[in-house]
């Protein structure tokens, strides 16, 4: 691996086992990983090279650049992610430990997303299924629907074949649908669904019974009373109550979904399990982030002290967008200012035929933007008492006389505590330095993290390797690179134009 000495330098404040071995997952609720994948264990959660790739490669989202594979920018991304993923685990042990797994707004929200995924795979595998498009269905649409002299290509080919799917698929699930209902039975009591009960309405009050299952008041209220609500809002002259029944049916049919889905089994499919386990971890570790931030809420003397204790952190100093003219003599540079100041040369003119400058024929003396402090104390100075459309200077510095002029200004921001944006931006950075040192203490008192850095680095030799191999497999002739190389250029050639003398 390139840089292998500033990669494990590298690996932050991360704890390291020194052993390098990784024991088997002994959580049963733990996913199945092979050992050989495992490189952190936080507690009893194991941390994998493969989910710490997944993640990086999605890492728009969560703000770290996605480098190439293979190279070693890519590691140093990836260490990143895996702080943040042990920092995420840290949480979640502590959320657990402190028991709020038994929270019920938890345990609602984890009820509801595992309906919903099991819902989703009842109707998939189901409802749906496979859905062939035959050879004579393919000819009988290009006949039908496709312009006469329209080559049957494998791209029009494959149009069609997705249109199709597409109308069968709307068919399966129609049909589906006016049948899911059958041999179920479904009472619904829609005198519990009155706006004006709902103050009074208790929490255990049956809105609807689906086979031997009961869907309450408590279960459905904020969803029943948002439904209601978004569709007078939309249109004033629709139905609340209207809404609130259709809110319900939906919950029904995804209780209808969900409980012949268990006994199909889906319960035990893989990719439920994964899912709902993602799911669960990643909530009550947002959940306990989200309790902990309201715990550590700071008062307004908290604020303003962190403020000015921070200020230069804080506070982003004014910008200035400059051009520059540097000549070698004051004399020269007083003689050149006046010309620029009667209009009789330009500061782009000045910089292109007079500057010293070491680019100044390229870039005419923009130098691009400079904040207070940037430059030496004279020509800082010089820069930020300009007024607009003038010109500064002569001011000396080692590399000679300068003239300078101010192209555009960025205002100071967050400069004033008692600013809105100022105070949020405050808050923001003294809530995120409070929660890192909550996490930090769980590194040290709260929970064992190893780190596995001997089978990071071979892992991430290994991708390295096969990026290679890979790279170097595609320039051999014949390869599926040439090949796709070939077709792009020959789908890119125009078509029915002469290239010259002699041409096909």
């Amino acid at each position: 691996m390139k840089n292998k000495s500033a990669y494990l330098a590298a690996m932050l404040l991360l704890p390291i086992c020194a052993s390098g071995t990784v024991p088997n997952p002994a959580d049963a609720g733990q996913r199945a990983v092979s050992a050989d994948d495992v490189i952190a264990r936080v507690g009893d959660q194991a941390i994998t090279f493969s989910e710490i790739n997944i993640a990086l490669n999605s890492s728009g989202v969560v703000g770290v650049s996605i480098p190439a594979l293979g190279t070693p920018e890519r590691d140093t991304a990836r260490i990143i992610l895996l702080d943040r993923f042990v920092s995420a685990n840290l949480l979640y042990l502590d959320a657990v430990k402190q028991g709020l797994d038994k929270d019920p707004a938890y345990q609602s929200a984890i009820f509801r997303f595992s309906n919903a995924i099991l819902a989703g795979l009842f109707r998939q595998r189901a409802q749906v299924g496979d859905i062939p498009v035959t050879e004579q269905e393919v000819q009988a649409f290009y006949t039908q629907n496709v312009a006469p002299g329209t080559e049957l290509t494998d791209d029009v080919r494959l149009q069609i074949e997705s249109k199709l799917r597409r109308q069968k698929l709307h068919e399966r699930l129609a049909t589906a649908d006016k049948t899911l209902r059958d041999g179920v039975k479904v009472r619904v009591h829609s005198e519990n669904l009155n706006v004006k009960g709902d103050e009074s309405r208790g929490e255990d009050a049956s809105l609807a019974e689906v086979g031997d299952e009961t869907i309450t008041w408590g279960q459905m209220r904020d969803r029943i009373i948002a439904a209601g609500k978004a569709a007078t809002t939309d249109d004033p002259t629709a139905f609340e109550d209207q809404a609130r029944r259709e809110a319900l049916e939906n919950e029904i049919d995804i209780r209808i979904m969900m409980q012949k889905a268990k006994a199909m089994g889906l319960d035990m499919d893989p990719i439920y399990k994964r899912r709902l386990r993602e799911y669960s971890k990643t909530r009550l570790t947002n959940m306990h982030r989200d309790r902990l931030a309201r715990q550590m809420e700071p008062s307004d003397a908290q604020l303003k002290t962190y403020y000015e204790e921070n200020r230069s952190r804080l506070v982003v100093p004014e910008a200035r967008k400059v051009q520059m003219v540097v000549i070698k003599t004051k004399g020269e540079a007083d003689e050149l200012k006046g010309k620029i100041e009667s209009g009789a040369m330009t500061m782009y003119q000045a910089a292109r035929d007079h500057s010293i400058a070491a680019k100044a024929k390229q870039d005419l003396g923009e130098v691009g933007w400079i904040k207070k402090g940037d430059t030496v104390p004279a020509l800082d100075e010089a820069i930020f008492s300009l007024g607009p459309g003038k010109i500064g200077g002569p001011v000396e510095t080692p590399a000679g006389w300068h003239l300078v002029t101010v192209l555009d200004v960025n205002e100071a921001k967050f400069a004033d505590f008692d600013d809105d944006a100022t105070r949020k931006l405050t808050r923001r950075k003294y809530l995120h330095e409070q929660l890192d040192a909550y996490t930090a203490a769980l590194r040290t008192g709260g929970f064992p993290v190893e780190v596995y850095q001997d089978r990071m680095v071979q892992l991430s030799q290994q991708e390295a390797d096969a990026v290679k191999a890979l790279a170097e497999k595609a320039k051999l002739p014949g390869s599926v690179t040439e090949q796709r190389a070939k077709e792009l250029q020959r789908l890119a050639r125009p078509t029915g134009l002469a290239t010259g003398a002699g041409s096909p």
